[in-house]
Order: C-alpha cells, then sequence, then structure tokens
C-alpha cells in the first residue's frame, strides 16, 4: 500500500501560550482509495526533551513535582510527579535542552547522556514529539524548590531510591505518560546503566585525583 496524505487547508483556530491549528486533511484508506475530508484541531506542541535523571552510585532517581493544569479534570490532586521534560528552541539540540532543563528545574549537573527512545505522547491530537534520555548525575544534596520565575515555575525535587521509584509506579502515584515510559526504560537498562556509569564515576575520581603538581 502507498500510503499518502494531503492537507487540504490549515489555519491558525488559537494561539495564545500554545497554539492550536485547525486543519482539513485527507489520506489514503487501507482498502484503496482516499478518505473523505477530515477536520481536526492539531495542539502544535513541536519536539520536546525528557530525562530521568538517574544516579547510579546511589542508585537514586531525582523526580519533580509540579502543578499541572490538565489533571484538574478527573479529580484527583494536579499536583503531578515527573521527570524533568522542556521544549526544543531554535537552534538548539535535544542535548543541550536537558542540561539546560536538569539545572532549572532540579539543580542537578548532567555528567553523562544515553538516548533512550524518541516518541509521541498523544498524535491524535498533539504535534508533540518526546526525545527522551536517561542522564547521569550525582544526587547528592539534590532537592529543594526549583524553576524559572519568569515562567511561573514552582517545581519540589524528590530524591528517591530506584525501589521506591518502582513502588511509586505501582501504587500508581506516577500518572504523567512520560515518566512512565522513562521509569520503565530504566528499570529495563538499570543494571546496564550501573556498571557503565561505576567505571565512568571511577575514572571522573581518578581524573580529579590527578590534578595538580
Amino acid at each position: 500500500m502507498d500510503k499518502q496524505y494531503e492537507i487540504l487547508n490549515k489555519d491558525v483556530g488559537f494561539q495564545g501560550f500554545f497554539r492550536v491549528d485547525v486543519i482539513k486533511v485527507r489520506h489514503t484508506l487501507f482498502e484503496g482509495g482516499w478518505s473523505k475530508p477530515l477536520d481536526r484541531e492539531l495542539f502544535q506542541r513541536g519536539e520536546c526533551v525528557a530525562a530521568v535523571l538517574y544516579d547510579a552510585i546511589r542508585d537514586q532517581v531525582v523526580l519533580i513535582e509540579q502543578f499541572r493544569v490538565g489533571a484538574m479534570e478527573y479529580g484527583t490532586s494536579p499536583w503531578i510527579l515527573e521527570i524533568v521534560a522542556g521544549a526544543i528552541e531554535p537552534g538548539e539540540t535535544p542535548e543541550q535542552v536537558v542540561i539546560r532543563e536538569a539545572r532549572e528545574e532540579s539543580g542537578c549537573e548532567v555528567l553523562d547522556l544515553i538516548p533512550a527512545h524518541v516518541f509521541y505522547t498523544t498524535p491524535g491530537g498533539s504535534s508533540e514529539r518526546i526525545h527522551l534520555f536517561c542522564a547521569r548525575i550525582n544526587s547528592e544534596g539534590a532537592g529543594g524548590i526549583h524553576g524559572l520565575q519568569s515562567e511561573d515555575e514552582d517545581i519540589c525535587v524528590h530524591v528517591v531510591s530506584f525501589e521506591q521509584a518502582m513502588k511509586l509506579l505501582e501504587q500508581e502515584q506516577i500518572a504523567s505518560g512520560i515518566p512512565l515510559v522513562g521509569l520503565y526504560w530504566l528499570a529495563q537498562h538499570r543494571e546496564q546503566l550501573r556498571k557503565q556509569w561505576w567505571r565512568a564515576e571511577d575514572n571522573d575520581d581518578a581524573s580529579q585525583s590527578d590534578t595538580g603538581c
């Protein structure tokens, strides 16, 4: 099957903090031919990053908690446990954004980065695509309140053990899709990361001890 689509019309339906486009589109059908013209609204979120901040030496994960307006709809607490994330601005690489967002949202410095997945969050109505990473950090002293006042961010940082993070998943205390993907990825690759980043930590220590005369 030759899969094709055609955008027949595209207008900006709303422009505020975010943008919503109104699109008329048609596409080829699995049984042949074309669909009828479809009217769709597309929430423009664009390219974003997210990162699991993991201290392989202490076996700890850094999570962040903040108010999310979308969670008000269902009668549950709108304060959500997440992993650091942010939008990619023009001229930035995903790796640069992870480093920036980790510092702004958690106060942690990224020591190493491993790409995990690239995935869509809600492709039925949003353009958001996530570049997911796992970031090596030193969690010693991590915590407190972070975020940019200019962006009205009010972020509480939690440092939990890997075991505690898994319990939070089991107890459905983590209900946002992006951290679910990130933490399950960490669970699958944790042993490999611990071996790899233990060696990296040893190399870091050796490099530091070799400075001076």
